[in-house]
C-alpha cells in the first residue's frame, strides 16, 4: 500500500493546531499578564547568586569534553533500543553493524581516557 500526499494532511493539521495553540497562548498572557516594571525586576538572576563581575570568563575545556562524551552516549542509547527490539528481524546483518558501531563507540571512550578527558585536577 503506498501513501499518498493526503495521507500527510491530518499530521500537518495537528502540528497547525498545535504551534497555533501555543502562539495564541504566549500572545494572549502577553496581552493579560501584568506589566509592573522595577529595578529588582530587571536584575539578572540565577541559581540564587547574585550575578559579579564579567559573565564572560573562560571555562575548561573539560567541561565541554564531558558535555560532548554524554551526547555521545546518550545517542547509542537511542540506537540500542531500536536495535535491542527488533533484534531477530534484524539478523546476523544487524548484529554486525551494530558491532562495528558500538566498536566505534568504543574507540571514542578509549580516546576519552587516553585524553584523561575525565580526571579532573
Amino acid at each position: 500500500m503506498q501513501s499518498t500526499q493526503l495521507d500527510f494532511i491530518p499530521i500537518l493539521m495537528q502540528l497547525g493546531l498545535a504551534a497555533g495553540f501555543v502562539v495564541l497562548t504566549v500572545y494572549i498572557s502577553g496581552l493579560l499578564g501584568p506589566k509592573r516594571k522595577s529595578h529588582n525586576k530587571d536584575i539578572n538572576f540565577e541559581c540564587g547568586i547574585e550575578s559579579v563581575g564579567n559573565a564572560r570568563i573562560p571555562f575548561n575545556v573539560k567541561y565541554f569534553l564531558v558535555a560532548i562524551l554524554f551526547v555521545l552516549f546518550d545517542v547509542e542509547v537511542i540506537f540500542l533500543y531500536p536495535w535491542a527490539v527488533n533484534f531477530q528481524e534484524m539478523g546476523w546483518e544487524g548484529f554486525w553493524k551494530m558491532g562495528i558501531f558500538m566498536f566505534l563507540l568504543i574507540i571514542g571512550l578509549l580516546y576519552e581516557f587516553k585524553k584523561k578527558g575525565l580526571e579532573w585536577d
